[in-house]
């Protein structure tokens, strides 16, 4: 069996023509160029219709909660940092329900990288309004229109100082594939905020208005300068494509901790010291 080879041939549950399709093609197409074997990535996510991705790539995979894949995938890098670990979530997911835990993932800067499948929409709960909905937007609850202004996670990210920050379209694969590699091998917690339709669920939010209210940053842009990043972040439909922002002048969570101060190793090869443990629990006596 080939080590790079991430394929595998899951029943998938998405609906046919599901933006989540070309995103997890860009995916696989990204781990393997890479060069990653299977036993060095894990991919974590909590619940929605972005969540089942994992579930999807022949990898190692945790499911969590719904919001709260962010803190098992930060202490499964803490635990050993020399896995790639990669986070994956819907809009709701990880703005929403995890909003909380996204915030706090920033002040830590762990060394993982963080896809967020943006559709604007509910998806898995069948089309409710989501974080970043559109004001007017029309929903099973929202019956008059959505009304409160829509989350913006780039201006959120760099407002945060995450340290990779980008958005793509997954109807463009071949950029999509580029910027998912450009995050994976970022040192530092990278945010990809990725486009994606929900076919079923949100009719206005199509490939073809994600592919008109949408435009690439050119390659004079540069994503260093962090008052300017925010301020593109600021435009909205259209909305920039690329690399927003990039810096590497924060350390990691690992780095911080005192336990690899001295000792860079994974801590399951250590060998467990049953002496400084009872003294410390009989410290609590």
């Amino acid at each position: 069996m080939n080590p790079f080879d991430f394929e595998t041939k899951p029943d998938i549950a998405w609906c046919p023509g599901c933006g989540d399709f070309m995103i997890r093609k860009a995916l696989l197409a990204a781990l393997e160029e890479l060069r990653l074997k299977r036993e060095k990535v894990v991919l974590v996510s909590g619940i929605g219709q972005a969540a089942k991705m994992p579930q999807y790539v022949n990898t190692s995979f945790f499911n969590g909660l719904h919001g709260r894949g962010l803190p098992p995938a930060t202490a499964i890098k803490a635990c050993n940092p020399e896995l790639t670990v990669i986070a994956v979530g819907g809009d709701g997911d990880m703005y929403g329900e995890g909003g909380n835990h996204f915030l706090h993932a920033t002040r830590r800067n762990p060394d993982m990288t963080l896809f967020v499948h943006e559709n604007m929409v509910y998806g898995l709960t069948k089309g409710q309004g989501a974080p970043t909905s559109r004001i007017g937007m029309e929903t099973p609850v929202q019956v008059f229109g959505v009304f409160e202004k829509p989350l913006n996670p780039m201006a959120l990210a760099i407002s945060l100082d995450v340290t990779f920050v980008a958005r793509v379209f997954c109807g463009d694969l071949e950029r999509t594939k580029e910027i998912m590699k450009e995050a994976i091998l970022h040192k530092g917690f990278a945010l990809v905020d990725i486009f994606q339709p929900c076919v079923s669920f949100n009719k206005i939010n199509s490939y073809a208005w994600f592919k008109e209210n949408t435009y690439y940053l050119d390659d004079s842009w540069d994503p260093s300068n962090r008052a300017a990043s925010f301020a593109k972040a600021l435009e909205e439909e259209p909305f920039p494509l690329g690399v927003i922002y990039r810096s590497d002048h924060r350390s990691t969570f690992e780095e911080n901790l005192p336990v690899y101060h001295t000792d860079t190793s994974p801590l399951y090869r250590r060998q467990f010291n049953t002496e400084a443990l009872v003294k410390e629990m009989n410290a609590f006596r």
